[in-house]
């Protein structure tokens, strides 16, 4: 199931506000057009915000989320006739002879479950071309991000358009691992608090490259994420042009 911050009718509209320097895609959108890629699978694509910018270059998108409520709020967006929007997982997805797949963001670390990671990536591999891409990030695990996951390092007020002001921090609950569980904390207009809880995982380098090379993928590069250096992997794996 989807965190709350994600299907929660009353959070997904938030995602964008509380969050809006999306620059993180800018190195997206640059691989996309080094690949030549005409038609992109965004895989997680939330609130729709790569997906909509592929859309606007010209690409053929199909964005594919669980959380219905993300989808409603992408689906609202100007321009959201140019994208396919699939509920659902990659896991399910029909082929689609995609150029490129993403997974931007957190989204590859929110598949914690084992189970749920080996489904999208064999998803992935059905809907890509060969000599299609898979590109996504995930954390340096010795950077330890989560270490600065407290009230006193992420507490934000952000006056969010007919809402008025919203209050959110990040609490780390706990790091066992691989697996680092936080609660995000949301006081409303009026005096309402929402929280969500996330698990990520944390997968070392060379994990990555064995789960690719186990669902047929060759790791083509691993990029440095331009925005922020020396702290995650950008994995590039490749469907192979004959399988």
């Amino acid at each position: 199931m989807p965190d709350a911050c994600f299907a929660d009718p009353r959070l997904a509209p938030l995602y964008d506000p509380l969050d809006p320097d999306r620059s993180d895609l800018d190195a997206y959108l640059g691989m996309a057009e080094e690949f030549g890629a005409r038609r992109v699978l965004d895989i997680g694509c939330g609130t729709g915000v790569f997906a909509l910018l592929l859309a606007g270059r010209g690409l053929e998108v199909v964005g594919v989320d669980p959380a219905a409520a993300s989808l409603d709020v992408a689906r609202g967006k100007p321009g959201a006739g140019r994208v396919r929007w699939i509920h659902g997982d990659a896991g399910a997805l029909p082929p689609l002879a995609a150029d490129l797949a993403t997974m931007t963001g957190n989204v590859a670390q929110a598949i914690a479950d084992p189970q749920d990671w080996r489904r999208t990536l064999r998803g992935a591999y059905r809907a890509l071309r060969p000599g299609g891409r898979l590109v996504f990030e995930t954390r340096d695990p010795a950077r330890r991000a989560w270490e600065k996951w407290n009230r006193e390092e992420t507490y934000t007020v952000t006056d969010v358009p007919g809402a008025g002001p919203v209050t959110h921090w990040i609490d780390l609950i706990e790091a066992d691992g691989p697996l680092v569980t936080f609660r995000s904390s949301y006081d409303l207009p009026g005096g309402e608090t929402l929280r969500s809880h996330s698990t990520l995982r944390f997968r070392e380098r060379a994990e990555v490259a064995a789960d690719l090379a186990e669902h047929g993928y060759r790791v083509a590069d691993v990029r440095d994420a331009p925005d922020r250096p020396g702290r995650e992997f950008v994995f590039v794996a490749l469907r192979p042009a004959t399988d």
